[in-house]
C-alpha cells in the first residue's frame, strides 16, 4: 500500500481542502513546507522520500483554465509519478495532460459528463494510464445531472468494470481535510468485490488509520491534511514501513 501525498491547486497555489467547500479553501499552512507554490511543495514530498503525488487541479475542476504548464513543470523537475484530476471530460485534454509527463489521468464522477468517456479514454490510452474516481458525499455519488439513470455507487462501479477500468479511487469529499477517519465500512463493501485496484482518500487521521488500512490490501491512500498538520510524521511512516 502506497501513501500518496496530495496537493490541491486553486488560483495557482496549494490550498487546504476541507469537505469540498471550495469557496472556503485557504492557502496551505504546513509543518513540512512554508511555501504555497505547487512545485516547491511537490519538491518537499520528493525530498522526503515519496515516489507518487496526487494533484487535484481545482482550477480546471471548477471550470477555469487547467494548470498544464505548472503540472508539466512538477513532472519534469521532481520525477514523481503524478496522478492528476483536472476535471477531464474529453480525449484531447486528456492527451495533452499525459504529454506533460504525468503517469495517470483521473476521471472523476463529479465532473464526468458522459460515462462512455471512460471507455473511450481506456481504449485510447490504456487502463494503466486511466484511473476513475468514485467521488462521494454521504455515500452518494457526486455526479452531474443526467450522468446516469442510476447513480448508486455499486452500479457505477459495475459499469466501470464493464468498461475495462482497473483502478478506482474511492474519494469521500465530505471527509477531505476533516481528519475524522476514513469511511471503512463503505470501503470494505467496495473491497468485497475484489474487482479493482482500490485507492482511498478523505478523512485519514493518524498513523493508526494508515496501519489499519494497510490490512485491507489497498493499492494506495491519499493523504494531505494529516501530513501537513504533523499528525502523521515522516518518522512514523518510515517506522511503519509506509514510506
Amino acid at each position: 500500500m502506497k501513501v500518496i501525498p496530495v496537493i490541491d491547486i486553486l488560483n495557482g497555489i496549494v490550498v487546504h481542502a476541507i469537505r469540498g467547500r471550495r469557496q472556503e479553501y485557504q492557502p496551505l499552512q504546513s509543518v513540512l513546507c512554508k511555501s504555497v507554490h505547487p512545485l516547491e511543495v511537490a519538491t518537499v514530498f520528493k525530498t522526503l522520500g515519496f515516489s507518487q503525488l496526487y494533484i487535484a487541479d481545482l482550477d480546471a475542476i471548477t471550470g477555469n483554465k487547467a494548470n498544464y504548464q505548472l503540472i508539466k513543470l512538477i513532472a519534469n523537475e521532481t520525477n514523481l509519478k503524478l496522478m492528476v484530476d483536472a476535471g477531464l471530460t474529453n480525449l484531447k485534454a486528456s492527451a495533452k495532460m499525459l504529454k506533460n509527463g504525468i503517469s495517470k489521468v483521473v476521471i472523476g464522477t463529479e465532473t464526468l459528463q458522459n460515462k462512455n468517456f471512460v471507455r473511450k479514454a481506456i481504449n485510447r490510452f490504456g487502463k494503466e494510464q486511466v484511473v476513475t474516481s468514485l467521488d462521494l458525499k454521504d455515500n452518494k455519488v457526486l455526479a452531474k445531472f443526467g450522468f446516469a439513470d442510476n447513480i448508486d455507487p455499486f452500479s457505477v462501479l459495475s459499469d466501470f468494470k464493464k468498461m475495462g477500468v482497473s483502478s478506482v479511487i474511492v474519494l469521500d469529499v465530505a471527509r477531505v481535510g476533516s481528519c475524522e477517519g476514513v469511511n471503512v465500512d463503505f470501503l470494505k463493501k467496495v473491497l468485497e468485490k475484489k474487482t479493482f485496484d482500490i485507492y482511498v482518500g478523505g478523512g485519514v487521521r493518524d498513523i493508526d488509520d494508515l496501519i489499519n488500512l494497510k490490512t485491507l490490501a489497498l493499492s494506495g491512500v491519499l493523504v494531505a491534511s494529516a501530513l501537513h498538520s504533523g499528525k502523521i510524521s515522516i518518522e512514523e511512516l518510515r517506522k511503519a514501513e509506509l514510506l
